[in-house]
């Protein structure tokens, strides 16, 4: 086997591979002697068809078969003979495939980037320390009152917090669109519900007034026909209602199952969900922060392949269904964020190779059960189903493994503690990330 490399750009490479007609003859030939004693045909006995006779049946099949096979065996091969690692699968275009002649394809793939991490002495974190205080408690309480609140009618203007009950129908350029018009739609001022030009409209209505209101759609909506279109809306208010709240007792922490203990027992699981959202964020904000400041350390060259495959990866959970090469003002808004998670993504795999990390079957178990657990399926039935599913066992697996290298990281790394409140914590970039 003739194996020749060439560098195409950067980490892109093109290797030309000949394979002996031989290898590629010797076994087309094994193959159709086997098939000559299996293969029933009308006018022969079993096992007794001769080989040219089956070669004409199926020949070209076989032939195709172990080109298939011959090219996909020779290509490790050649990687392992040349020493190069790629970075995902290659494009093979085949150049000579006849019958008697050597076998001669090119591959072109990316190179993974040659690694060495550095810079661990430099990086240092801020580990937040936070006391889930009565003042959290109570404010939890309070929006679960307003959560379970009943509402009962006034004869007043809207303000915040009202219930307001709406007829509306909307056009634009005078044509209906889908989700365009609802019946007794219920709408709390101020929840964050409304687009803001419904907010300000709705503000100080009263029952039986009638509203024209115009709402311009963003630019960026998943459904084109009304996107970044403006839309008039005829609005009429059927009624104006004011929360009443329900007292803080015993008949409360019944109402959100907490059957026995009370307020006193509805105070102590509400800590302990408050506690498990401050951890949860706390590990955001720690792994964020040693994760952005490890790739800051380390400059490498990114595959293109890598790139391109993270892009097409954030354009599908964005929902995008057009197909061929992007236009180069999207592929921009997509090519920050794949960078970095195609920079991470080697860093952590260049870390679990160098310092021997594996995979901790017993956390990953444990994740596991929580899957289940929180799937709204019967927990075993549910543990089935995840861990036969390929892909998804993959990505758990691949989680677990990154944030055991984020705790290798963390002992490596200078931290210092950070006092803050839970709102602090909660609100930030991080935090809001962690609680999603």
């Amino acid at each position: 086997m003739q194996v020749s490399v060439e560098t195409t750009e950067g980490l892109g490479r093109r290797m030309t591979v000949q394979v002996p007609a031989e290898r590629v003859e010797q076994e087309v030939e094994r193959r159709l002697k086997d098939l000559s004693g299996r293969v029933k045909m009308d006018g022969f006995r079993p096992g007794k068809v001769p080989v040219k006779v089956v070669r004409k049946q199926y020949g070209a099949q076989v032939r195709s078969e172990v080109l298939s096979e011959v090219v996909q065996q020779t290509y490790s091969e050649a990687l392992e003979q040349e020493s190069l690692r790629p970075a995902g699968n290659p494009h093979i275009e085949p150049r000579r495939t006849g019958e008697g002649e050597d076998l001669e394809y090119e591959a072109t793939f990316d190179l993974l980037p040659e690694i060495e991490v550095q810079g661990l002495d430099r990086i240092r974190v801020e580990r937040p320390q936070v006391e889930v205080t009565d003042a959290d408690l109570d404010n939890v309480l309070e929006r679960l009152r307003k959560q379970h609140a009943d509402y009962q009618e006034v004869d007043r203007s809207a303000q915040d917090e009202d219930r307001v009950v709406i007829d509306f129908h909307g056009t634009i350029d005078g044509e209906a669109f889908t989700g365009n018009s609802a019946e007794d739609a219920p709408l709390i001022l101020g929840a964050g519900q409304l687009p803001e030009a419904f907010e300000q409209a709705l503000q100080g209505a009263q029952a039986g007034q009638e509203l024209t209101v115009e709402h311009k759609f963003p630019d960026e909506l998943a459904e084109p026909s009304i996107a970044g279109k403006t839309a008039v809306f005829q609005v009429t208010v059927k009624r104006v209602e004011e929360p009443q709240l329900p007292e803080l007792d015993d008949d409360f922490a019944a109402r959100l199952g907490i059957q026995e203990g009370g307020v006193e027992a509805l105070r102590d699981a509400v800590r302990g969900n408050l506690e498990r959202e401050r951890d949860q964020a706390v590990r955001q904000r720690l792994k964020r922060q040693v994760l952005d400041q490890l790739a800051d350390q380390n400059e490498l060259e990114l595959p293109k392949s890598l790139i391109d495959g993270e892009i097409e990866a954030l354009r599908q959970q964005s929902g995008a269904t057009a197909e061929g090469e992007l236009p180069e003002s999207e592929r921009s808004a997509y090519e920050e964020v794949a960078g970095r998670r195609v920079k991470l993504g080697l860093l952590v795999n260049e870390l679990v190779r160098s310092q021997g990390i594996q995979l901790d079957r017993e956390r990953m178990m444990t994740q596991l059960r929580e899957m289940a657990a929180n799937s709204g399926q019967d927990p075993s039935e549910a543990l089935q189903q995840i861990a036969q599913d390929r892909q998804m066992m993959q990505g758990l697996e691949a989680s677990v493994i990154e944030e055991q290298v984020v705790d290798w990281l963390l002992e490596q790394v200078q931290t210092e503690d950070k006092p803050m409140s839970f709102d602090e914590l909660m609100n930030s970039e991080d935090g809001d990330q962690a609680s999603a």
